[in-house]
């Protein structure tokens, strides 16, 4: 029987674990649920809004679509004037930028995952944020818009220093010298997929900083992570040592599943990443070979088993039987016949490609766009 989102917030705090790594489709809930687990940590009425100016209260720090929410665009449209990016007032952002200067630390985050020729630039009351490409010895472009996934990227950006000043005041054991009380009732800190806009680089470097930060962190303080990319959970999965990981699960009539995958499971998702590649790579170069189809039934497989299904055929289009004898005929351990080495024929080529794209699509495991 499949649980509400607030009885999975419940399965996390109950976990007591410092690192929480969950996987889930696209759309499956992982926004709601980062929702569902800050009700259950700081109810609303306790003083933990966003627009709260007593961090003091807080006790979970939270970066997702909400946390999106706080940035908007002021495109002054009317008066032809420069596009802002608007800081809506928040104890955190009035903290990192007003209290503790961190803005050439966000500039320097920013541009790390973006270009270093694009700069922000803060206005003086920092309630807003303006940027310009510098293009050496030509004339800057000022007042551009960014675009959505650059904007993602600054809000990270944003939120990065904040963690990483966050983990720095409560790695001090006694609250008496700390800096600041900020921080001191803070008990987790809830990362939504902060990598829809990124490339694989830059995706796989924030992985490897947010696992060192964490890592860093010598508090108390726990971390939840969720992601809809293979990646980012194999990368983080390979860089924190001690964790617990899951898939979440929606079902059809509205219910939920945190299930939890070890060992063997872990480590078979983490190798579709190369399947995959190798494949996607014969496909573009038109080489599709025999052993391509041995590739992609191994996939198929290892998809299978981190998703739970008995029978790895259970995941074919349509018509399922034809394409599993497809398979099976270019699988089959009979390697010593003449026919056993002929090469794939353009029909048979085009069903690799039919299948890896039918697993992208279908089930969700390797699309990297949306929230």
């Amino acid at each position: 029987m499949g649980k509400t989102l607030a009885e999975v917030a419940e399965q996390l705090q109950g976990a007591n674990k410092k690192v929480q790594l969950i996987y889930a489709f696209n759309g499956t809930g992982k926004t709601r649920l980062s929702r569902a687990f800050k009700q259950l940590i700081a109810p609303k009425g306790a003083g933990d809004g966003p627009s709260s100016s007593e961090l003091a209260d807080k006790k979970m720090l939270y970066f997702s679509a909400f946390t999106e929410d706080l940035f908007y665009w002021d495109n002054d449209l009317g008066r032809d004037a420069e596009p802002k990016l608007k800081i809506q007032p928040n104890a955190f952002t009035k903290w990192v930028l007003e209290e503790q200067g961190q803005d050439q630390s966000i500039t320097a985050t920013f541009q790390r995952y973006t270009s270093d020729k694009l700069t922000p630039h803060f206005s003086p009351d920092f309630s807003s944020v303006s940027f310009s490409f510098e293009r050496g010895n030509q004339a800057p472009e000022p007042h551009i818009k960014i675009s959505k996934g650059e904007e993602s990227n600054f809000i990270w950006s944003v939120f990065n220093a904040l963690l990483e000043q966050v983990i720095a005041e409560l790695n001090i054991p006694e609250a008496a010298d700390r800096s600041t009380e900020a921080f001191n009732n803070l008990t987790h800190v809830f990362v939504d997929d902060p990598v829809s806009s990124l490339d694989d680089n830059h995706l796989i470097e924030l992985a490897v900083n947010l696992a060192g930060l964490i890592k860093s962190s010598e508090s108390g303080l726990k971390f939840i992570i969720t992601t809809h990319s293979p990646l980012f959970y194999n990368v983080l999965f390979n860089e924190l040592n001690s964790k617990a990981c899951y898939m979440l699960e929606r079902f059809e009539d509205g219910s939920f599943a945190l299930t939890e995958k070890a060992g063997e499971s872990n480590r078979n998702f983490s190798y579709h990443l190369h399947l995959l590649q190798t494949i996607e790579q014969a496909i573009a170069d038109s080489k599709i070979e025999r052993f391509h189809f041995t590739l992609l039934r191994n996939l198929y497989e290892k998809t299978a088993s981190f998703l739970g299904y008995p029978r790895w055929s259970e995941l074919l289009p349509d018509d399922k039987q034809l394409y599993y004898s497809r398979v099976i005929n270019f699988t089959s351990h009979s390697t010593l016949s003449n026919e056993a080495v002929a090469q794939p024929t353009p029909a048979e080529s085009a069903t690799v490609k039919l299948l890896l794209d039918h697993l992208k699509s279908s089930h969700g495991f390797w699309q990297q766009q949306g929230a």
